[in-house]
């Protein structure tokens, strides 16, 4: 049995059990006039989350105080589209960090700042299903808020169910890997002053190999060898894609440590002028 403490909303109450613990229960129309005291339905109860410590409370009272009805229906609604999607549950840390980040997103539109995820194309590729959420998610909240966020704010929503799923969170050299594919990729962008086209297929198939070779020095793993007529060919046939490949070859040594091989060099260099050439 269940007793309420507090309403937030028609569907969220704070509760405690017979046996003390402090809960937090979700369910369509669970604390639909509904008074502290009150006895729950336990047929509408969905979800049921105990909390851990008092910032949770705090936490949840600061998001439920500062967003609307509309906004906590959403990010229940996003949530129970992923859960069924992944074929998992959450806990309620990510309604927290969603509804947080959601809140503030709607915020810096209306101010007319955006902000953009670095990460945004690794996560197009590498979390298709979460990315997926996060295209739908953007649609909803234009229907159910009126407010068109920008596009890279698909790869942000994703993020947050990638790093709530404990089996799938990004680890340490997962991280590492994608931060060095944007270092690199951000070299070469400088390097030639122009915008990469992440439709074409050359930008795809150079950032794949930028992706396999990042995971490479991460982990220490040099590939090829040392081929001298390879090497000067290349040199000399594509001089500003091989120095762009050589900014990058510095870059590595001084914040990896990793020593590229001249068939990695030939490789790269290849690939950058293919996309050059685009």
């Amino acid at each position: 049995m269940l007793k309420i403490d507090k309403v937030y909303n028609n569907n969220v109450v704070q509760a405690s059990n017979t046996e003390g613990e402090e809960l937090i229960v979700m369910g369509r129309g669970l604390g639909f006039q509904k008074k502290p005291g009150d006895i729950l339905d336990s047929d509408r109860i969905e979800k049921t989350f105990i909390l851990q410590n008092d910032q949770q409370l705090i936490d949840l009272k600061q998001i439920f105080d500062a967003l609307s009805h509309d906004e906590i229906q959403l990010i229940n609604q996003l949530i129970r589209r992923a859960e069924v999607v992944l074929d998992t549950s959450f806990e309620l840390s990510l309604y927290v960090a969603l509804a947080d980040h959601l809140h503030f997103a709607l915020e810096r539109t209306e101010q007319g700042l955006t902000i953009e995820n670095p990460l945004a194309w690794e996560i197009r590729k590498f979390y298709p299903k979460e990315y997926q959420l996060g295209l739908e998610a953007l649609v909803l909240i234009e229907e159910r808020l009126g407010q068109k966020l920008g596009h890279s704010e698909a790869s942000s929503i994703a993020l947050h169910f990638v790093n709530a799923q404990n089996n799938r969170a990004i680890d340490k050299e997962s991280y590492a890997i994608s931060r060095l594919v944007t270092q690199i990729l951000d070299i070469v962008r400088l390097h030639f002053s122009f915008e990469m086209d992440e439709e074409d297929t050359s930008y795809h198939r150079f950032a794949t190999h930028v992706q396999y070779f990042a995971q490479r020095v991460i982990n220490g793993l040099v590939q090829g060898g040392n081929d001298a007529f390879l090497y000067e060919q290349v040199k000399d046939n594509y001089p500003q894609s091989f120095a762009c490949t050589q900014k990058i070859k510095r870059f590595i040594s001084e914040s990896y440590q990793f020593e590229m091989s001249k068939d990695e060099q030939v490789y790269l260099t290849i690939h950058i002028q293919r996309l050059k050439r685009r």
